[in-house]
């Protein structure tokens, strides 16, 4: 086997990350949630509380008016309701619903499930080497803030 040099590691980690990725998209298909939508469910499932639409707006980094059209999709799908913030009347506050939280379940299931296949064809010791590895890389990148583009989701 030949040894991977510091300049195909990038190449060769977003190919795999890619190929999770598709394997996931293609059985979330059913949800018929996009990317963006799914990234909405799970800031909202991580803040652990109603998030108002500009706070979602910054967490996804898109505009305001763009995340009004992720929302109200996932509304009419019923995996999130919008309420007035009882603080300031003027803001719209979101919540996930039931719905949204099985389809945040059926992510996760297929996000394990497209990794799972992909990594099975390691030996379970390469496996828990490169969980060691991804885990230590996770840990030294923790400490970089970058501050995500905002743009327009059309």
């Amino acid at each position: 086997m030949e040894k991977a040099s510091d300049s195909d590691l990038p190449d060769l980690f977003l190919r795999t990350a890619k190929r999770i990725r598709h394997a996931q998209l293609a059985d979330l298909a059913p949800l018929g949630l996009t990317p963006g939508q799914g990234r909405a469910l799970r800031i909202l499932d991580r803040a652990g509380e109603p998030l108002r639409m500009s706070a979602l707006a910054e967490r996804l980094g898109i505009v305001p008016r763009s995340a009004t059209t992720v929302v109200d999709t996932l509304e009419a799908a019923g995996m999130v309701t919008r309420a007035t913030d009882p603080a300031n009347r003027r803001a719209t506050l979101v919540s996930l619903t039931d719905a949204g939280r099985d389809a945040l379940t059926h992510m996760s299931d297929a996000r394990r499930r497209a990794a799972r296949d992909l990594f099975a064809s390691l030996p379970p010791d390469r496996r828990e080497t490169l969980r060691e590895i991804l885990a230590e890389l996770d840990t030294a990148g923790s400490g970089v803030v970058t501050k995500p583009q905002t743009h327009s989701v059309g």
